[in-house]
């Protein structure tokens, strides 16, 4: 009897330690446990979100999972998606700028979980950008070309509007064929970002007049290594106006290569951003 009520714990061991782990990442951009993501599509959100890092720093990665079931037990989705945030350590610690960007597919929920650095107005954002660019796609079954969108939205109207010192545009918060086509308008101003940062310039305001079609360039100053940051600085300039504004930014410091493709900062989430469901 014993050697048997030992051989059934032993069996049971693995389970409860898997109720008790969370998703493991292979890489801090994007980790497509339930493959939605086409490879193509992959490669490209892996360029769009390398790119935010190495210009601005913040950290963004992309989850999905086929169920929530087996890890972390935590309740909701949003306490679920908080405590992975932080269990991950996604963005800097300073900052606290990550984003973690979840789809749960076979429980059709997803979240876009912001750090503690942001703002209560991006997670409206957050919100305005899943109902409008996310979950049209998911309800179409097309998650590839839902996630990518959604995350160039995600990087474009959210992480580089923060970097910049800005605040969301408010949405008209229109419904219907109106609605429809200002998702769309969107989705297509947050498709270009993958494509190069020229294109997403046209759509861009200037901060003094409100216009569309600033032109933006960045320069190294100082490049980062494996002990330090470095430094960099964006130029904005408004052809409308004549707005012309220098900022820096921290480029983060170069991490060895590995088939784990890095890891993160150590940044933490309070529980900001949105969550959607279809």
């Amino acid at each position: 009897m014993k050697r048997l009520a030992a051989f059934a714990v032993a069996l049971l061991l693995p389970v409860f330690a898997l109720a008790q782990s969370w998703p493991v990442y292979e890489t801090t951009y994007v980790n497509d446990y339930a493959n939605l993501v086409e490879e193509g599509a992959e490669s490209r959100i892996t360029s769009a979100l390398k790119a935010l890092r190495e210009e601005t720093g913040i950290e963004a990665t992309v989850l999905t999972i086929h169920t929530r079931w087996g890890y972390e037990s935590t309740g909701s989705l949003e306490s679920f998606a908080t405590g992975l945030f932080n269990h991950w350590g996604i963005g800097n610690a300073e900052t606290n700028d990550g984003i973690l960007v979840l789809v749960v597919s076979e429980d059709r929920e997803m979240r876009v979980e912001l750090g503690s650095g942001y703002g209560t107005a991006f997670n409206r954002e957050a919100q305005d950008i899943i109902d409008r660019v996310f979950l049209p796609e998911f309800r179409a079954d097309n998650y590839s070309q839902g996630i990518e969108d959604g995350t160039a939205a995600v990087i474009e109207r959210i992480a580089r509007v923060h970097y910049a010192g800005g605040e969301p545009t408010p949405s008209s918060g229109g419904g219907g064929f109106a609605g429809a086509i200002f998702g769309a308008f969107f989705a297509l101003i947050a498709g270009a970002s993958l494509f190069g940062r020229r294109i997403a310039d046209r759509f861009r305001r200037c901060p003094e007049c409100g216009q569309r079609g600033i032109h933006t360039m960045r320069k190294v100053i100082d490049r980062a290594t494996r002990t330090s940051t470095g430094r960099g600085e964006k130029t904005t300039d408004c052809p409308h106006c004549g707005y012309h504004a220098v900022t820096g930014y921290t480029i983060s410091r170069v991490r060895r290569s590995s088939s784990s493709g890095g890891s993160f900062g150590g940044g933490s989430s309070s529980g900001g951003g949105a969550s959607g469901r279809w």
